[in-house]
């Protein structure tokens, strides 16, 4: 049975750090492209970040490019977002995802995942 099991998340002021990560269980780690999600109430899920099964390529929301930084641990089984500078608009539940890495569709798709974390709270205030 796989587990996403995210942890990391808090409260901090606008201009801070964060660090989550992902540990995943019950799967072959680098079979999957792993990928960062967000969802803040009354919106959609987004996708924030996504690494290749290597760590070679990765890919950023617009809005989040330059501050946050996607890495991967394979031997660790285990995805970290580094979020700096941080503004209250990234407040949301943050959720990693894992898909096969033999799978079509945008990245940056919800759908395309098929393993999901539970999340964990990201809270800014200014």
């Amino acid at each position: 049975q796989v587990h996403l099991v995210e942890t990391g998340g808090g409260s901090v002021q606008s201009g801070g750090s964060l660090r989550l990560s992902c540990t995943a269980s019950g799967l072959t780690f680098d079979d999957y492209v792993m990928g960062w999600f967000r969802q803040a109430p009354g919106k959609e899920r987004e996708g924030v970040s996504c690494i290749t099964w290597t760590g070679r390529n990765t890919y950023y929301l617009d809005s989040v490019k330059g501050r946050f930084t996607i890495s991967r641990d394979n031997a660790k089984n285990t995805l970290y977002l580094q979020m700096n500078s941080l503004k209250p608009e990234d407040t949301a539940m943050y959720y990693c995802a894992a898909r096969p890495i033999y799978s079509s569709g945008s990245y940056f798709s919800p759908v395309s995942y098929n393993y999901w974390g539970q999340g964990t709270q990201v809270t800014v205030s200014s």
